[in-house]
């Protein structure tokens, strides 16, 4: 990780053995012969919103879970706007791609505080070849990164830009698991639905217009899912 781009507190080596979400992550099915092979330390890292995990182009060193906040993952394109690819949640897992041996494809940024734990490339790819339980926990995390990705494309970038709201709206209370739920900032609901900011923003206001949303403190919002779950499917 670069230094000057994120504001993290390295909170000491993670007690895999008793996490509280271990059954969300990679070491869900690890016994304790398992947690043996474990030499170079995990860490747990603390990251403020707008800091980054890595940069799309960084080397891939290590692999991260999150344990709470909100990740997003981006491209940037030619004309130097960028494309959210996907949001991470509790129990996900970001830069799954540094077991190939290549570098990171996605910049990860933090929208929300997000406790993470920082995995080192060496750790992965020990426990892969020397447990098979960790083999299948890879698996079964990739399996879930293309389902996800193949929804996203589906739910968030077609229809109109109400669905997609909508969908948006839903996804959010889906990932966080509460409410209120912390809708992002315009530009990036756009850059999520493909959308311009503008006509982002007038979705948004013509959702809290008509209660389908109801904003309880800046940008935080209750919703009427029932309302929601309509708008999505086009009705």
């Amino acid at each position: 990780m670069k230094r000057g781009q994120i504001d993290a507190a390295w909170l000491g080596k993670a007690e895999c053995k008793t996490c509280g979400i271990r059954d969300l992550v990679l070491f869900a099915d690890l016994q304790e012969a398992d947690f043996q092979l474990i030499h170079v330390p995990i860490e747990e890292v603390l990251i403020e919103a707008g800091g980054f995990l890595y940069q799309a182009g960084d080397d891939g060193v290590a692999a991260y879970t999150i344990r709470s906040g909100l990740i997003k993952l981006m491209q940037y394109m030619p004309d130097g706007g960028q494309r959210i690819v996907r949001l991470l949640g509790s129990g996900s897992v970001a830069g799954l791609e540094v077991l190939a041996g290549g570098a990171y494809e996605h910049s990860a940024q933090v929208l929300q505080p997000a406790l993470v734990c920082r995995l080192p490339r060496e750790v992965v790819e020990r426990l892969n070849r020397e447990t098979p339980r960790l083999h299948r926990q890879l698996m079964a995390k990739w399996s879930q990164s293309l389902k996800l990705a193949d929804e996203w494309l589906t739910d968030l970038n077609t229809g109109t830009a109400r669905q997609r709201l909508a969908r948006l709206f839903l996804h959010l209370a889906n990932l966080t698991g509460e409410e209120p739920i912390r809708l992002l900032g315009r530009e990036d609901v756009g850059a999520i639905l493909s959308l311009t900011t503008e006509t982002a923003s007038r979705a948004v206001a013509d959702f809290k217009r008509q209660g389908v949303v109801t904003e309880v403190s800046t940008n935080c919002f209750r919703l009427d899912r029932d309302r929601l779950d309509r708008l999505a499917a086009g009705e």
